[in-house]
C-alpha cells in the first residue's frame, strides 16, 4: 500500500510541472518596425497590416506571444537616427527596417539585434551585407530591385513616348540610394537616345521646381524613383506631370491607381509577407547571417489608359500586351 502511495505521489510530482507549464502564458517576443513613411498614409498602413496578418498565420499573435513596436519617420530622413536608437533601446528580438537609410541607421545602432530589411535596392553597395548568399552579419532581407531596373523604366518611357530625349530621375538622396539608380540609368540611356537628368529633391518646393523646369523644354519625361519623399507627395507629383503633360513611369502600382501613367516594379506587399516569414524563422532560432538576401523574382506592369489618352499618347500593343493590369 505504501509502495503504491509513493508511486502515485511520484507520478503526480512528475506530472505537476507539465501541467503548470501548460497553464503558463506563452513567452512574449518583441518585434520592432521602423517605417520611413507617414502613419496616416494608407500605403504604410497596408504594409503594417500585411506583416501582422502573415505573422498571425505563422502563430505569432499580438496580446498572446508577440508585442510589436512601430515607429514612423513621417518621410523625414532627419528622424532616422533618433528613431533607430530609440527602437534598439527597447531590445526587441528582431526589427523590420523599411528603406536603405533606416536599415543603415539600425545597423549602426546594433550589431546583434536581427534586422530584416525591405525596400532596399543595393544592400551590398550600401554596406548592409557582405554578400546576398551569406550576409554574414545581423542583417538580411529582401531586395526591392535589381540594378537593371532603371534601364527598364527608361525603355518603357521611350516605348510609350518615342520622341523622348530627356528623362529626369526624381528622388530624395537622403532616403534612397540615388547614385545607384543614376549609374544604372546612364548605362542604359545612350542606347535609347535619352539624356538622363539627375534631379534630387527633398521637399515640395524641390518637386515643383524640378518638374516645372523639365517641362520648359520639349520631349521630356519623368522616372520617379522609390523613396519616401516622393511617395509622401505622390498626389502632387502626379498632378504636376498631368499639368505639364509629361509622361512618367513610377516604381509602384499605387502611383498608377492615383492617376500616374504607368509603373513597373515588384509587388510590394509580397515583400512584407516575406519579411514577416523571415522574422518567424528568426524568432524560432534562425540566424540572419545564414538567411540569404532574397532577390525579386516577380515584377508587375500597370498602365493607366485614361492618363495616356489625356497626355495624347498611344499605348503601343507591345506594352499593352505585357501589362499585368490596365486601369481604364
Amino acid at each position: 500500500m505504501r509502495r503504491e502511495f509513493i508511486t502515485l505521489l511520484g507520478g503526480a510530482a512528475a506530472a505537476w510541472p507539465l501541467a503548470a507549464r501548460a497553464q503558463q502564458p506563452d513567452l512574449v517576443r518583441r518585434l520592432g518596425i521602423l517605417i520611413s513613411g507617414a502613419e496616416t498614409d494608407p500605403e504604410m498602413q497596408a504594409r503594417v497590416a500585411t506583416i501582422r496578418q502573415r505573422l498571425d498565420s505563422l502563430g505569432w499573435s499580438e496580446g498572446r506571444n508577440l508585442r510589436i513596436d512601430i515607429r514612423f519617420a513621417e518621410a523625414d530622413p532627419g528622424r532616422h537616427v533618433s528613431l533607430a536608437r530609440a527602437l534598439v533601446a527597447l531590445r526587441p528580438d528582431a526589427i523590420i527596417a523599411y528603406s536603405t537609410p533606416i536599415a543603415s541607421a539600425l545597423r549602426r545602432e546594433s550589431s546583434t539585434i536581427p534586422i530584416v530589411f525591405v525596400n532596399v535596392s543595393d544592400p551590398i553597395g550600401s554596406g548592409l551585407v557582405a554578400s546576398l548568399a551569406r550576409p554574414n552579419s545581423n542583417v538580411t532581407g529582401l531586395m526591392l530591385y535589381e540594378e537593371g531596373i532603371t534601364g527598364k523604366w527608361l525603355a518603357m518611357l521611350k516605348e510609350i513616348a518615342p520622341q523622348l530625349t530627356r528623362a529626369a530621375l526624381i528622388a530624395n538622396p537622403k532616403s534612397t540610394p540615388f547614385d545607384y539608380f543614376v549609374r544604372s540609368a546612364k548605362a542604359a540611356a545612350s542606347s535609347l537616345g535619352v539624356e538622363v537628368v539627375p534631379s534630387p529633391i527633398e521637399n515640395v518646393a524641390d518637386i515643383e521646381q524640378v518638374i516645372t523646369s523639365l517641362a520648359q523644354s520639349p520631349n521630356g519625361g519623368l522616372v520617379v524613383l522609390p523613396d519616401s519623399t516622393s511617395i509622401q507627395h505622390r498626389d502632387l507629383v502626379v498632378a504636376l506631370a498631368a499639368r505639364h503633360r509629361l509622361p512618367a513611369v513610377y516604381a509602384f502600382r499605387f502611383w498608377v491607381a492615383a492617376g500616374g501613367l504607368m509603373s513597373y516594379g515588384t509587388e510590394i506587399l509580397e515583400q512584407y509577407r516575406e519579411a514577416a516569414s523571415y522574422v518567424d524563422r528568426i524568432l524560432r532560432g534562425a540566424r540572419p547571417a545564414e538567411l540569404p538576401v532574397q532577390a525579386p523574382t516577380k515584377y508587375e506592369t500597370v498602365l493607366n489608359l485614361k492618363t495616356a489618352k489625356s497626355l495624347g499618347l498611344e499605348v503601343p500593343p507591345s506594352l499593352l500586351v505585357r501589362a499585368d493590369e490596365v486601369i481604364e
